[in-house]
């Protein structure tokens, strides 16, 4: 596991898609093959990886929308990323 730099701009790739289920009301991170179920925070995260921001960008963001300590969230977004990109559901250029 290797650790996600700062600069890195994360987005979803090609043929991968967060969608809204209206009828089972949950969020569903599609990709080929299989669906994934993130967690309300995920969402904040995964609608913030649009390939502009880097990561330092979005843990800024968070931080402020949610008066959060930026170390924690700065961890845990990573660790977030890194799980994401390790089962090819998010770019980390």
């Amino acid at each position: 596991m290797t650790d996600v730099p700062s600069d890195a701009t994360p987005k979803l790739p090609r043929g991968v898609r967060l969608r809204r289920d209206e009828v089972r009301n949950e969020w569903l991170l599609l990709a080929p093959e299989r669906v994934l179920r993130p967690d309300a925070i995920a969402v904040k995260v995964l609608e913030l990886c649009d390939g502009a921001r880097t990561v330092d960008m979005i843990v800024e963001e968070l931080a402020s929308a949610y008066a959060a300590p930026r170390e924690q969230i700065d961890g845990d977004v990573k660790k977030m990323l890194r799980d994401l990109a390790d089962k090819r559901v998010l770019d980390l250029a």
